[in-house]
């Protein structure tokens, strides 16, 4: 919505296909205090706000149940398509379908969704002062989210399913020298538990080596067993990281010219929604600039010279999504 607002702003006619209601994972957070001019606020009405944002400047919004891909054809211009066999043509596309955390799937974890359950600590840690916690996994994430939470909570609990971490050495080393951290070992969570009305109360565990069940009271559960980016919809090849994660230019343009990435989607260090709005401020901006230079040499040649030499640099600038 940030890149929609950018690149209404450069009078660029702009076509936003949302999975749904705009807003993606803000849709699934109750209340955000990490924005810069809002202390605390809902995760919808911050997401109705950015979308209203967006709208004022003419971006156009097409509500789909998904876009199936996103295809670089031989003119150079991009293919957008929706499962409803919709085809968007432009010559640049952002693409900001973020990333999904990996779920436990177990009861109780979505109804408490934003009521306890987080898949995010430096996004709720704050609004878990004084209380005891939990975190599930066992890799780098999560040991240092863990320890991040130590600031805030009183107790947090690390609950892993085997009996060794998967965490850097170093990461460990800060889980056992903190006093705040109890890890419990070899044990999984088989449901949450909690009031409709007041959140989330505590969590049931089953230690897979002495087949023991116990309820353990906690006021808030982060999961943190893996995020998986959404690069499906991009067709072709473009330059990853191993997680996944597409590498950008400083512009935000991928290895496909006229291909821009914003947000949780592309390699970095932190997905929060301030470095989302960031990534897509640059991202629209320099698409505006990709997409004059594009218009340029597409009055000026055949459409094979216009992909040969966009193709041979990556121009600081691009448009329309």
């Amino acid at each position: 919505m940030t890149a929609a607002l950018y690149t209404g702003r450069a009078m660029l006619r702009t076509a936003v296909l949302e999975r749904g209601f705009p807003g993606g994972e803000l849709l699934n957070t109750e209340y955000l205090d990490d924005v810069i001019g809002f202390p605390k606020i809902l995760g919808y009405e911050l997401a109705e706000k950015f979308a209203a944002h967006a709208k004022q400047f003419g971006a156009e919004f097409f509500e789909t149940t998904g876009v199936t891909s996103v295809t670089k054809m031989d003119d150079g211009y991009f293919h957008t398509e929706t499962d409803k066999a919709e085809i968007f043509r432009s010559p640049a596309v952002i693409v900001t379908a973020g990333g999904t955390p990996i779920k436990l799937g177990v009861p109780g974890e979505l109804e408490y969704a934003g009521k306890g359950v987080s898949y995010c600590a430096i996004c709720d840690a704050a609004f878990f002062k004084q209380q005891i916690v939990a975190v599930v996994g066992g890799g780098d994430a999560a040991c240092e989210e863990a320890d991040f939470l130590t600031r805030y909570a009183t107790k947090v609990y690390l609950i892993h399913r085997r009996h060794e971490f998967r965490a850097s050495t170093i990461l460990q080393k800060h889980i056992f020298d903190n006093p705040k951290i109890e890890v419990i070992w070899d044990t999984i969570v088989e449901r949450v538990d909690g009031d409709p009305q007041e959140g989330m109360k505590g969590l049931r565990l089953h230690n897979l080596v002495t087949n023991e069940r116990k309820f353990l009271a906690a006021n808030g559960l982060f999961i943190f067993i893996g995020f998986r980016p959404n690069t499906g919809v991009i067709a072709g090849h473009f330059d990853h990281d191993v997680m996944g994660y597409v590498l950008t230019d400083a512009a935000m343009m991928s290895s496909i010219p006229g291909l821009f990435i914003a947000g949780d989607l592309r390699a970095q260090l932190t997905r929060q929604v301030t470095t989302a709005s960031g990534d897509a401020t640059t991202a629209a901006i320099a698409a505006d600039k990709y997409i004059s230079r594009f218009k340029e040499m597409e009055r000026e040649g055949s459409n094979e010279a216009v992909r040969e030499a966009l193709e041979a640099s990556h121009i600081s600038g691009g448009g329309y999504t």
